[in-house]
């Protein structure tokens, strides 16, 4: 199925215990920033940050770069390394922007935007990873605090090949106001337990290493977990996806395990309780369901602070006959971590969801969501593998559901052609991208159809099927760069 929609297989991490994130000018700021999330220059607009993991960057291919395009028509910043204020010189294979959150991370008022290197080679460890953190400022990315660059040897930890750190990245505030960032380590081998997964958590600047043999986790470190593969988070919980997850004969299953950011006696987040298809009584964990592959999270609004939606993406479900068919999970979380099914199967044909399942569709692969108001959800579910017939073998499409306060379902479907722009094609992969806002859905489309090197397409909640975007991203327009190769491969 192609590069972006296939499991990847990874192996072998250490943690590095992080240093506390800078103060002192960034403080200086504080009155000029707005506070608004991912507003990296301060003015009260929110920007969008674009990766291009594939990007040559002088001469070195797959390199990989990060347009951000700041709103209000303030202009454009391509962020790669090579520049004075991005730590380390380009290198082929990096894949920097592979995976893209943000989160205000010194407290000055400006957003800082965390990027994910998985693909780095470190002290000759080939794919050992990194993480980048460029903070914001009133005038722009690149003008704040010296940008901060997280490897394994930050302490006496080695880089391993294979390990994949920061394959997966969340970050925000806490309840109390702490910022947090969570860094996935899905290739990280637990002893002798090969890819088991781990987790790098960084709370008001103090680091704590996760995997599933620390302390109350559930579960146990086991070959092919990917334990921190996907990561998801709220101010109350962290949610961390392992889609290797496997139980008896059933391999890639798959399961998520929920934390508090209250740290427990040891630093760590508290664990508070793991989840899968059966415990959640939404089905039976099959072998290749990969539960946990894609997350989303939302908190609940003030009357009921404390408590967080989840939506869990399972592509590999198979439904009847149609294999790989695809589904998603709607749960709600209690401050305890108590989970409670909202929505037990959402799926093409089932749920209220339009459309018919079919063999490898992945529906379910990419998830996002929007809290809007007390009474209404917005979740969006991408298909990357949705095809209308051979001549457009996985041009992909995406699915915008409306879930009211008693759980009626509305849906919309966008794919290429039918809102999407341009013609379909095969292997687009259309769904293999999502991010959301408060306003709208953002899908990127890296392998765009015709010459383009790739695109984001802006819709608004409220969209009906098969409308128009509201807004494009696109290289060589607007002030984005022209060129690239995979535009739109990740989004915040």
């Amino acid at each position: 199925m192609g590069e972006w929609i296939a499991w990847l297989a990874v192996a072998g991490f250490v943690v590095a215990a992080l240093v506390a994130w800078g103060t002192g000018r960034a403080h200086a700021a504080a009155a000029a920033c707005s506070g608004v999330d991912a507003d990296y220059n301060g003015d009260g607009v929110r920007d969008t940050a674009i990766g291009d993991p594939d990007a040559t960057v002088n001469g070195k291919s797959l390199a990989g770069t990060v347009t951000v395009a700041y709103g209000g028509a303030a202009g454009v910043v391509q962020v790669r390394q090579g520049l004075a204020w991005v730590p380390g010189d380009p290198e082929a294979g990096t894949r920097f922007g592979f995976s893209l959150t943000s989160g205000d991370l010194n407290a000055d008022g400006c957003a800082d935007l965390v990027v994910g290197a998985p693909y780095r080679d470190v002290n000759g460890a080939a794919d050992a990873g990194a993480v980048y953190v460029i903070y914001g400022a009133p005038g722009g990315l690149g003008t704040g605090p010296a940008s901060t660059f997280y490897v394994q040897e930050r302490t006496s930890a080695t880089s391993e090949p294979g390990d994949l750190f920061g394959y997966s990245l969340s970050a925000g505030k806490a309840t109390g106001n702490t910022p947090y960032v969570a860094m996935g380590i899905p290739g990280e081998d637990v002893g002798t337990v090969r890819d088991a997964g781990a987790m790098a958590y960084v709370h008001g600047g103090v680091a704590a290493w996760v995997d599933q043999e620390s302390s109350n986790v559930p579960g146990l470190s086991e070959p092919d977990d990917r334990f921190g593969a996907s990561l998801a988070s709220t101010p109350t919980h962290l949610i961390v996806g392992v889609p290797g997850e496997g139980f008896g004969t059933e391999a890639f299953a798959g399961g998520i395990v929920i934390f508090s950011h209250t740290l427990d006696a040891t630093g760590r987040p508290t664990p508070l309780t793991g989840a899968d298809q059966t415990s959640t009584n939404v089905g039976s964990a099959e072998a290749g369901d990969r539960f946990g592959t894609a997350l989303a999270a939302a908190p609940l609004p003030a009357s009921l602070a404390g408590e967080s939606y989840v939506l869990v993406g399972s592509p590999g479900e198979d439904l009847g006959t149609a294999v790989d068919a695809g589904s998603a999970s709607l749960y709600r979380i209690k401050g305890d971590g108590t989970v409670t099914t909202v929505i037990g199967a959402l799926a093409q044909g089932v749920g209220g969801a339009g459309n018919t399942p079919e063999t490898g569709d992945f529906f379910g692969q990419t998830v996002a969501m929007s809290l809007q108001g007390p009474l209404t959800l917005r979740l969006a579910v991408g298909v990357p593998g949705e095809e209308s017939s051979e001549e457009h073998l996985d041009k992909g499409g995406i699915h915008i559901f409306t879930v009211r306060g008693d759980s009626t379902v509305t849906d919309a479907w966008f794919d290429p052609g039918y809102g999407i722009p341009g013609v379909p094609e095969q292997q687009m992969f259309v769904g293999a991208s999502l991010a959301a806002t408060p306003q709208a859905l953002l899908v990127g489309v890296a392998k765009a159809s015709g010459s383009a090197s790739g695109a984001v397409y802006v819709f608004g909640w409220d969209s009906q099927s098969g409308t128009a975007p509201t807004q494009t991203f696109t290289p060589g327009e607007g002030g984005i760069p022209a060129g690239g190769a995979a535009f739109g491969a990740s989004i915040r």
